[in-house]
């Protein structure tokens, strides 16, 4: 039999909710049977371990209605999930009594408000997915030392203020992409990341101290922002395969340390300038337009187009003097080059991307200024 509490508890939380038209999650949800026996609710002995509300089907129309403040009187609870749907309303202040809980994932609604303080006392929280809903306000103080978190995922919210630095040892995956987050990234942000998304935010301040300790990271994106300084060589060497840093104010050169293993490096819209390092020659997929870089481009490069080891190499809008390739070469259909508005008549002509413009040559007054600028 189901503990009284936890059934009253029960009773609550099915009264704040309804099946979106094309949902029928609550239609076993008969309370004159055992609740242990519910669509989503899973027992040990007379408490209820999991709640997972609605109808997890990819397709299915979700819930409506709120969260009850009676979700906290789950003593035992060690998962609570909601599938994406239209439930709206706030989170329950109540829900740091779950000492057990686990895993918290309430993405895709409409749930709006502040992300309560108080879900800093879960200390034994492994991942908090609040993604996709309307969450206004700061990420509290609180969050970023959880003991055990593994996954932070808020992004696609309407959150401000700055990052907390996350420190949790055990810190895999933080996800902040589309917040109105500001300020500079805490470089106290945990070694053992894996994956950090931080674009779409208006985050400032150099990332160099903080991108040389992070080497454990699989996927780096934080493009659409307005970070500063130089880019350290030693990113090109983390395990990776997509590095997305573009439309930021990175500026300086750009010196990898030693051939770049990364399938995807996206480096456009910034101020980076100097030679191209021919160790950028191995990535398949190379975007450096956009920035004020100058000299020739590595022969190397031509060599591994050719072979059609590179399928996108993005030059545009630079201030790149010359490129050594036979005009009549034939560039692989798999293939994309685009050298337009740089301080050179493009050797060979190849479709570029409609945000090029049509002019294929940079003003010569602008190169001529360049060069003045920069001693060359």
């Amino acid at each position: 039999m189901l503990d009284p509490l936890d059934f009253l508890a029960l009773q609550s939380i099915r009264k704040a909710l309804e099946d979106l038209p094309g949902s029928n999650f609550f239609s076993s949800w008969d309370f004159t049977s055992d609740p242990c026996n519910f669509a989503g609710v899973y027992c040990e002995g007379d408490k209820v371990i999991a709640l997972n509300l609605g109808d997890p089907r990819a397709g299915s129309p979700g819930l409506t209605g709120r969260l009850d403040p009676s979700l906290g009187k789950l003593s035992q609870l060690a998962e609570l999930t909601i599938v994406p749907g239209r439930v709206m309303g706030s989170i329950p202040d109540t829900l740091s009594q779950l000492k057990n809980l686990r895993f918290l994932g309430l993405s895709r609604n409409f749930i709006s408000g502040p992300i309560p303080a108080s879900l800093g006392e879960l200390r034994r929280l492994q991942t908090l997915d609040l993604s996709y809903n309307q969450l206004t306000g700061s990420i509290p103080g609180s969050l970023a030392t959880l003991p055990v978190l593994s996954n932070a995922i808020l992004c696609h919210n309407r959150l401000s203020g700055s990052i907390p630095g996350f420190v949790s040892p055990t810190l895999s995956r933080l996800d902040l992409k589309h917040n109105d987050l500001t300020g500079s990234i805490p470089s106290s942000l945990s070694s053992s990341l894996q994956y950090l998304s931080l674009s779409w935010n208006r985050l400032s301040g150099p990332v160099d101290q903080l991108l040389s300790r992070l080497d454990r990271l699989n996927y780096l994106d934080l493009s659409l922002n307005q970070l500063t300084g130089v880019i350290p060589g030693r990113v090109f060497t983390f395990p990776i395969t997509n590095l997305q840093l573009q439309r930021n104010q990175f500026c300086g050169p750009v010196q990898p340390f030693d051939q770049v293993n990364i399938m995807t490096v996206d480096l456009s819209y910034n101020r980076l300038s100097g030679p191209i390092s021919p160790l950028f020659s191995t990535v398949q997929n190379l975007y450096l337009n956009n920035n004020r870089f100058t000299g020739q481009v590595p022969g190397s490069f031509v060599d591994r187009l050719l072979a059609a080891n590179i399928q996108i190499l993005y030059l545009q809008h630079n201030f790149l003097t010359g490129i050594e390739i036979n005009p009549t070469a034939a560039i692989p259909l798999s293939s994309s080059l685009c050298l337009q508005y740089n301080c050179m008549v493009p050797p060979v002509q190849t479709p570029c991307p409609l945000k090029a413009g049509k002019q294929k040559t940079r003003p010569m007054s602008q190169c001529v200024e360049w060069k003045g600028k920069n001693g060359k």
